[in-house]
């Protein structure tokens, strides 16, 4: 399959769509999930363009790592997680739905109880109030 340049996280990327922001760099955007499975669901993508981690040029997986990081950091401490999930999804088998490398940030409250994948939309909202917690975790 080939990159797709207007999927909605390029879109994201280029500022044509909106999304509920969590961090930005130059080279890493992280944003709120809008079927979320759990509060505090983030997603982290390199700016730079790539399907997945196949065709994704290293020094951009390494940025995306790095903000992962950092993100899940935040998210953990924001919402008192006594865990984290970080997933990666690779190709439609695997359970990828946007064409865009991205890392899924799920903190869990209970072991193994988390909503189904890219299911129920959250209220923008609520969304924006996670999000600003994950901020004020992030230290702005």
């Amino acid at each position: 399959m080939a990159y797709d340049p207007n999927n909605i996280f390029a879109r994201m990327v280029r500022g044509e769509i909106p999304c509920v922001k969590v961090f930005e760099d130059a080279e890493t955007l992280a944003f709120m999930d809008i079927m979320p499975q759990s509060d505090g669901h983030t997603l982290v993508i390199p700016k730079v363009a790539g399907e997945n981690l196949f065709e994704t040029a290293p020094e951009s997986v390494a940025a995306a790592i790095r903000t992962t990081q950092r993100v899940a950091r935040a998210v953990q401490r924001a919402f008192s997680a006594p865990g984290v999930v970080v997933t990666q999804f690779n190709g439609q088998t695997a359970g990828q739905t946007v064409f865009h490398l991205h890392f899924h940030v799920i903190p869990v409250y209970t072991a193994g109880a988390w909503r189904p994948h890219a299911r129920d939309k959250a209220d923008p909202l609520v969304l924006e109030a996670h999000a600003a917690r994950i901020r004020a975790a992030l230290g702005g």
